[in-house]
């Protein structure tokens, strides 16, 4: 594994740009066919490191080269896919991953028309926070790209790392066609056919955003709970806001937090009344519960053991005298 790793690295080694470039973006050297060659060749031994490997080969194939860029120049997305990139332990595993091994796959950036010198990632922004905390530049390839061109490259990315949870996914495409993007271009960056758009559509716009952003990304948590979720929160229960507010709350798994909201929700049947009846010697005789919908009378035989078959007895009388009494 150490060797792949390290195949990888030299494979990675960033073109930098000279320390005063003409314009603002980073000056590349040309890379020879036979190194281009080379790499393809030391790429396919690479079998299992699939994803990296997948991904480093595309950015080749397409003439790419890979630059280093001082992650505080990065921007992110216009539209964020991610939620809690810099949360918790996993990012603290991640950023320690990196620290050790180096970063293996670049990021995807464009240059800001509107802030030269100044970047935009469409892929990577766990990357770059990561590198920007431990104080290493971030490997990038650079392309022009439109906003339809970066959402889709966003998309694609993340869908083919399948490292995003489904109400992430749900949430990027309420906001791209927030933005104004078709249907078909969120169906083009996301992989999904037309119904499961809709669905996912719809399931986020039955959802308060600043609940789903408080909860997080919730990877162990699907379609069918968020759909339970979105149900609750349409009766107009407004609990979910004491839940979010708990101090305990964000230093929950994101896991733990959609539980806590979705307890909260819940609505559990009161617990009917109890009467109990007691003889002058303080032995209980009977016990009454009364709910919505009935009322239950249970005899203590032991204490009373005549009691219950005489009650029975009278019943036909007892309610007759009760319907006299309401006719009157």
């Amino acid at each position: 594994m150490n060797k792949r790793r390290d195949q990888l690295k030299v494979m990675m080694a960033p073109i930098t740009a000279p320390p005063a470039p003409s314009e603002d973006r980073p000056t590349r050297s040309p890379v020879s066919s036979g190194s281009l060659k080379a790499m393809g060749l030391s790429l396919q031994s690479l079998s299992d490191d699939a994803d990296e490997a997948h991904a480093l080969r595309a950015q080749l194939a397409s003439g790419a080269q890979v630059v280093e860029l001082d992650p505080n120049l990065v921007d992110p997305a216009f539209i964020r896919d991610r939620l809690n990139v810099s949360d918790g332990a996993e990012f603290e595993a991640f950023k320690a991953g990196l620290s050790e091994d180096g970063q293996q796959v670049p990021i995807l950036v464009r240059p800001r028309a509107d802030a030269p010198g100044r970047y935009q990632a469409a892929y990577g922004h766990r990357r770059v926070a990561a590198l920007r905390a431990i104080g290493r530049p971030v490997k990038a390839i650079v392309r022009e790209l439109s906003d339809e061109e970066l959402i889709v490259a966003q998309g694609k990315e993340n869908t083919d790392r399948k490292d995003l949870s489904f109400i992430e996914r749900a949430l990027f495409a309420g906001r791209l066609e927030d933005r104004g993007f078709s249907r078909t271009a969120i169906m083009s960056a996301l992989s999904v056919p037309k119904g499961n758009l809709s669905t996912m559509i719809s399931l986020v716009r039955e959802l308060p955003e600043d609940l789903i952003v408080a909860i997080g990304a919730a990877p162990k948590i699907g379609r069918p709970r968020w759909e339970q979720l979105a149900s609750l929160v349409k009766q107009g229960d407004e609990k979910w806001r004491e839940a979010v507010s708990d101090p305990d709350f964000q230093t929950a798994q994101s896991d733990a937090r959609f539980e806590r909201v979705l307890k909260a929700l819940v609505r559990r049947p009161k617990k009917p009344a109890t009467h109990i009846v007691k003889s002058d010697d303080g032995k209980q005789v009977a016990r009454i519960q009364r709910a919505k919908d009935q009322t239950r009378l249970t005899i203590d035989n032991r204490h009373a053991p005549d009691f219950g078959a005489y009650l029975v007895d009278q019943l036909p009388e007892i309610y007759a005298a009760f319907k006299r009494r309401a006719d009157a």
